[in-house]
């Protein structure tokens, strides 16, 4: 940073200073434990399954819940962002946070219904913390420093749903000691710590948090607040539904399906020919904001695929527990952590598309071995691998995000923001949703007969392997797809930065799409 940065008193929106990296670091902290929430049940699904008596599908529902209800909030963020103060939606968003995970770590076994209505209740907190962390990092930091600022963002968005399973895998091998206190071995406690990073952020909040985003007064459009839960609700569910009902159940993944599309048209109609629209979709006329939005979404398709389907491939094919499940892809997410920053540095000086490319060549070229994956992998192979492509993910994430916020002027980073996250969103819980389909239908298919199971175990036992890892070899098919897409996106891209403003040619696009 700057010495001028560095010397001028920082004032929010009523002009009055404040501590910004006391309330940057605040906010990191306290997100990063909200997103932990995203990934973190993915090496406790086998114990969900036990402990709750429920299929793989079933279980995998506490993630694509999760995601559904984030996709449908994100859009929302925007009114929320320029309608309330910055610190009480943040004061509101811990407490909505803290509740979710109280309820999910006391949820009965009895009544998986309640656990994910703890789920649904996280993901709507963190539907307004993800954006909105994004939107104060637009207004505290000048342009020129941008890459750095959503260089640490990404030790959020990147690092904490990476970090989610090892650390899931940890709290599962056995109870531990710290500070004197011991913590139970047990999937509850996967929400206990985090709630406890919550619980200090809600207290700290009103002191440290400052309002830094410009307020106007905006009346809620309620046909378009409607619209949007209902297509985004109704298109994530269809897909949500994929895994227990198979492409073939026309009233519970057909209809909501085509029905959510047809109301996102109306939707995006609507906001078009309003003055003041609940969601802008006209920043999409924007060529930039548009391709870099496509290029993230797909990063994250590729990361989450992944992510949720490996710690399941360790556990079930490979027989490890889910500590060893979780250590296997520590490195992947210490990778994330450490090149994010040093990316999003990197996009202040080369910009985006060169780093874009190089990322998604390195993400393609580090997903193809998972392709072929045997129930002897070596796992330090597979940790190798899995390091690689974070490496690849962290070279594309960031600098995209930055390029995407700087691609549009100050006063349409809510909107933006919103939109960029929307994609985001449902781009993971599509993916979810489609792998975990495609992955059960296929482990079925190919499932022994149950017989054989008695007339012959061992081989019922080495038939089902070979179906699971069909069923996986498809769906990291679909994860080296996805980057290799991302890759010809890339190329769209602009080269060097872009700095509202500054780059002519950028700012001559923002201003033919407003």
């Amino acid at each position: 940073m700057s010495d001028t940065t560095t010397k001028a008193p920082t004032l929010d929106i009523h002009g009055k200073p404040y501590k910004r990296m006391a309330m940057l670091v605040l906010i990191l902290v306290a997100t990063f434990a909200g997103m932990l929430m995203q990934t973190s049940l993915g090496t406790a699904l086998p114990s969900l399954m036990k402990d709750f008596d429920i299929n793989l599908s079933t279980a995998q529902e506490a993630t694509t819940w999760f995601l559904l209800a984030n996709g449908i909030m994100v859009p929302v963020s925007a009114y929320l962002t320029t309608k309330f103060s910055t610190k009480w939606l943040y004061v509101v968003a811990y407490a909505l946070l803290f509740i979710g995970m109280f309820t999910a770590s006391v949820a009965p076994t009895s009544n998986w219904t309640v656990f994910l209505a703890g789920r649904i209740i996280q993901a709507i907190a963190v539907g307004i913390t993800m954006p909105l962390m994004q939107v104060v990092m637009v207004n505290i930091f000048p342009a020129e420093e941008r890459g750095k600022a959503m260089g640490l963002g990404g030790l959020v968005i990147g690092l904490a749903p990476a970090i989610g399973p090892t650390l899931s895998g940890w709290i599962l091998e056995k109870n531990h000691v710290i500070l004197g206190l011991t913590i139970s071995n047990s999937w509850r406690t996967i929400f206990i710590l985090p709630l406890v990073v919550i619980t200090i952020a809600f207290v700290l909040s009103p002191f440290v948090l400052k309002d830094v985003i410009p307020n106007r007064p905006m009346k809620l459009d309620f046909l378009s607040l409607v619209e949007s839960i209902l297509g985004f609700g109704l298109f994530l569910w269809g897909f949500t539904n994929v895994a227990t009902e198979g492409w073939g159940n026309v009233p519970k993944v057909i209809v909501p399906i085509v029905v959510g599309i047809l109301i996102i048209v109306l939707f995006v109609l609507r906001q078009t020919r309003m003055s003041d629209p609940f969601l802008d979709v006209k920043v999409f006329l924007n060529k930039q904001f548009t391709v870099t939005t496509a290029a993230i979404a797909l990063s994250m398709m590729a990361m989450m695929g992944v992510e949720m389907m490996l710690p399941l491939y360790l556990q079930n094919v490979r027989g490890l527990s889910a500590l060893n499940s979780g250590i296997a892809l520590l490195p992947g997410a210490l990778m994330m952590g450490i090149v994010s920053p040093l990316a999003g540095a990197a996009y202040d000086k080369v910009g985006a598309k060169r780093l874009a490319r190089v990322g998604f060549t390195i993400l393609a070229i580090g997903t193809l071995p998972f392709m072929f994956l045997s129930e002897t992998t070596s796992t330090i192979f597979i940790t190798t691998m899995y390091a690689l492509r974070m490496f690849g993910i962290a070279m594309v994430m960031m600098p995209l995000t930055a390029s995407a916020m700087s691609a549009l002027p100050p006063q349409e980073a809510a909107q933006g923001t919103a939109s960029n996250n929307t994609a985001r969103q449902v781009a993971s819980a599509v993916v979810v949703a489609l792998l975990s389909s495609v992955t059960q239908n296929i482990i079925t298919n190919n499932t022994p007969a149950k017989s054989l199971q008695t007339s012959n175990p061992l081989a019922y036992a080495e038939k089902m392997i070979h179906a699971s890892l069909d069923g996986f070899h498809v769906s990291f098919f679909l994860g080296f797809l996805f980057a290799v897409i991302g890759l010809l996106i890339s190329g769209l891209l602009r080269k060097g930065k872009h700095i509202e403003g500054k780059d002519e040619t950028a700012t001559a696009d923002v201003k033919g799409g407003k």
